[in-house]
């Protein structure tokens, strides 16, 4: 086992990105990064909820978490943003050419943004792709279970949506026959291959990222960051603690 914190209810990895890389190739499993105003999910999305519970390793890649963890109860865990994690995975996996990876995006352009920049860092022999369908709420995806059974990558990289990816994470887990390590890292694939427009490492190191999505998408990010100001009130709540669904609260209150 890893050093880790226990915040709402979530084990994060508590130690430096090389160790959490490391980690997560040796032991292979589900890897979930969740964002501040994903947390708020625990609360709403029952199918959200169990792959953040039922992941191997949880990264702490909000800044917001972090700081008002350490304000509210003195107590440290390590910040990894997605894109730090993958960064190191992509400079691990080119000293071990014999991992095969694959690559999970969300569209055409996606994919060949990815192909160009694999290329850019001499990553493309190892490499196949899926370009995942839009899933229904309930995720499944028997052609995705059968692409990876029969020929079975060390790693699958997961760069779709959040909330989304995590779940079909949670399903490969739980359907595959072989144990490859499964990387939910979302939009950090985006900021590498151009698909998304790039953030700086500077503002990842000073939790900064989410203010330039912000000033680009306004539109788009405006109402999920309003969102996550309600998780300052869940880990005054319930600090370690798993929070309650919504829709048990609301049963209990009948």
């Amino acid at each position: 086992m890893f050093a880790s914190e226990q915040i709402l209810g979530i084990h994060f990895f508590n130690g430096t990105v090389d160790e959490a890389v490391e980690t997560m190739s040796a032991n292979r499993g589900l890897l979930v990064v969740p964002a501040a105003p994903a947390l708020v999910k625990l609360c709403e999305d029952e199918g959200y909820r169990r792959a953040l519970t039922s992941a191997d390793m949880a990264i702490a890649d909000s800044g917001a978490m972090v700081l008002l963890w350490r304000i509210f109860t003195g107590r440290r865990v390590e910040r990894i943003s997605g894109l730090k994690f993958l960064k190191r995975l992509v400079a691990r996996l080119a000293s071990h050419p014999e991992e095969r990876v694959l690559w999970i995006v969300p569209s055409e352009r996606a994919h060949e943004k990815t192909i160009a920049w694999l290329r850019s860092v001499n990553l493309t022999g190892t490499a196949d792709f899926y370009i995942a369908p839009r899933y229904a709420v309930q995720v499944r995806d028997d052609a995705l279970v059968a692409k990876i059974d029969n020929h079975p990558p060390t790693h699958v990289v997961i760069g779709i949506g959040g909330g989304v990816q995590e779940k079909l994470g949670l399903f490969l887990k739980e359907t595959l026959r072989s144990r490859p390590a499964i990387h939910c890292i979302g939009a950090a694939l985006g900021f590498l291959t151009g698909d998304q427009p790039t953030i700086p490492m500077w503002a990842d190191r000073f939790y900064l990222g989410w203010l330039l999505r912000l000033l680009r998408h306004p539109r788009i990010f405006g109402p999920r960051y309003l969102n996550a100001f309600k998780l300052p009130a869940l880990l005054l709540r319930y600090r370690r603690n798993l929070p309650p669904l919504r829709s048990e609260q609301q049963r209990s209150e009948v």
